[in-house]
């Protein structure tokens, strides 16, 4: 049996009421922290200010909700590239695209375009897409006459205020995108015209060996 002395005992007796003190007067400043957070909580929930749609007796209006003054832009949403947000340029649909076509915007345009357009227009862009094939009505072909020699900006215009049965896509697809979109048409359109002759040479070689 472990023999412990009198003076251990009373030690440790000592050291237990000691962290008792400590507990106990942490509680108490914790709780005089806390009350002072309260009061502030309450002042902050009740502002002086004034809700959406609330009555306000300090406008002759008598609305608290006021009309952004005119010109008012959203930061972010400044949108002085007429070519760029509307495809025109001086009132007629443009001939120019806001900036170089690319690889890299060639192959978000056939993204996008196998996300957004085929479902009518199919991959190639001769209107029979699947959901054609399923009843809708079948939009025109881009290989027509009509479409090889239309602007880019009228296409700009068609995907964002839409037309016929197709619906707007401009809450869908950004204005860099519709042009993307538009620079793939141009290059499916070249594709189902073009020839032997229009491949780099070092490219006919995996051509005539796909074929």
């Amino acid at each position: 049996m472990a023999v412990v002395s009198m003076k251990r005992v009373r030690g440790l007796g000592i050291v237990r009421m000691h962290r008792k003190r400590i507990t106990t007067t942490g509680l108490i400043a914790l709780g005089a922290v806390l009350s002072l957070f309260g009061g502030c909580r309450l002042d902050m929930h009740d502002q002086p200010k004034y809700e959406s749609l609330e009555a306000s007796s300090f406008f002759p209006d008598g609305s608290a909700s006021r009309i952004p003054p005119e010109g008012t832009v959203a930061q972010g949403h400044l949108r002085d590239d007429e070519l760029l947000y509307t495809g025109r340029l001086d009132g007629a649909d443009s001939e120019l695209f806001p900036f170089p076509v690319t690889r890299k915007v060639l192959d978000r345009g056939q993204e996008r375009f196998d996300i957004y357009c085929s479902p009518c227009h199919d991959r190639v862009g001769t209107g029979h897409g699947v959901i054609v094939r399923r009843g809708m009505k079948q939009p025109p072909s881009f290989h027509i006459v009509r479409l090889k020699e239309a602007p880019p900006g009228y296409f700009y215009n068609v995907i964002t205020n839409g037309f016929g049965v197709m619906f707007s896509y401009a809450s869908r697809i950004s204005p860099e995108d519709r042009w993307a979109i538009i620079a793939y048409i141009r290059a499916l359109q070249l594709s189902q015209g073009a020839s032997y002759g229009d491949v780099p040479q070092e490219d006919l070689a995996k051509l005539e060996k796909s074929n």
